[in-house]
């Protein structure tokens, strides 16, 4: 039978085993969901804001978004500048002190809009580095209740969207407007009927022989002609292009086309001289002494009609001069029947009288 000295050490080495199995299953734990490691050194550094946006202590410090730390303790600063209210202590691990700038920013962050808040300390680019218990500069940034009352506002305008929404469809549930009757008229609806059913019995007689339309569309001696009428354009082209018949000729003899460009050459030339004077039709263009003398020729012919008109000379007393006129339509009367009788009796006036003495 054992003693009782041998018992207890056995109950001592149970318990001491216990105690480091214990010892050893906390601190697996902590390491596996803490955030810091409780034996790595530590250091303070300080920000100011303006709220604490219900941040606790404890939080995860972020620098970029990687955890370098936690919030120790958030207290009121006592300070009278309203970006300076609340004084929060950054307790960061010392081999992260080396990569935050003295112009580094901290602001507080969200995973999402209800989610965990924490210090997101946003790199800087200064060569000098933040020391233990120096301040960092921090921004403050809108809290949730800035969002909710941003929503609110945003609420009240989608239900004033919503009653002129829920309006209209109750004016078109009562029939109201164009679109109420379109979808409760019921006249409306059997005029709708009765094109649908028009149109199906026009698709049917479009599918049929009947009519020309539906000939053209079913017909297959149309179809014959119009392949044929397509070949013998497919021929005629293939002609053309072969430089067959005057069009032909027209599209591929290259005299023709020497003798066109010839042409417009000469009509280039002809233009030149007429721009630069030459010849008659040229001077008639640029000759202001030519011009100068038409203008009087016309002028000329002006004074000479109003003489006319004015009854001067003999044509202006042809025109005007009602007796002379009598007079000589009396003697054209006289000299046509003179004439006329001239060639019934010839003899009368061409009788010769011969004498002898």
């Amino acid at each position: 039978m054992p003693s009782q000295k041998k018992t207890r050490w056995a109950q001592l080495r149970v318990g001491i085993l216990a105690i480091v199995a214990l010892a050893i299953l906390g601190v697996l734990i902590f390491l596996l969901t803490g955030t810091s490691n409780p034996f790595t050194p530590k250091a303070i550094i300080y920000t100011y804001l303006a709220d604490s946006a219900a941040l606790g202590e404890n939080a995860p410090v972020r620098l970029n978004g990687i955890v370098i730390g936690k919030v120790s303790k958030i207290a009121l600063s006592g300070s009278r500048d309203p970006n300076r209210v609340v004084r929060m202590d950054l307790q960061i691990e010392k081999k992260y002190m080396p990569e935050i700038p003295v112009d580094s920013i901290a602001a507080i962050g969200a995973e999402n809009v209800l989610g965990t808040k924490y210090i997101n300390i946003t790199k800087g680019q200064s060569l000098n580095t933040v020391k233990a218990g120096q301040e960092i500069p921090s921004k403050n940034v809108s809290d949730i209740n800035d969002f909710l009352e941003q929503g609110s506002n945003l609420l009240v305008q989608v239900q004033g969207i919503l009653k002129r929404v829920d309006a209209i469809v109750s004016t078109v549930e009562a029939g109201k407007g164009s679109i109420g009757k379109l979808l409760t008229d019921e006249q409306l609806y059997n005029n709708l009927n009765a094109t649908v059913a028009e149109g199906q019995r026009l698709v049917s007689a479009l599918n049929s022989n009947k009519g020309t339309i539906g000939k053209l569309i079913n017909s297959d001696e149309l179809y014959a002609d119009v392949r044929g009428s397509i070949a013998r354009l497919d021929s005629l082209i293939d002609g053309l292009q072969q430089g067959q018949g005057t069009a032909g000729k027209l599209l591929k003899d290259p005299a023709l086309y020497e003798d066109a460009r010839a042409t417009v050459v000469e009509l280039r030339r002809i233009l030149a001289d007429l721009n630069a004077g030459k010849g008659t039709a040229g001077k008639l263009l640029k000759s202001d002494e030519l011009s100068n003398q038409i203008a009087g020729v016309i002028d000329r012919i002006d004074v000479t009609l109003d003489k006319i008109n004015s009854g001067q000379g003999t044509i202006g007393q042809l025109m005007v001069n009602a007796s002379l006129y009598d007079n000589l339509n009396g003697f054209t009367r006289e000299l046509q029947a003179f004439m006329k009788d001239f060639r019934a009796n010839p003899k009368k006036y061409l009788r010769i009288k011969l004498g002898l003495f």
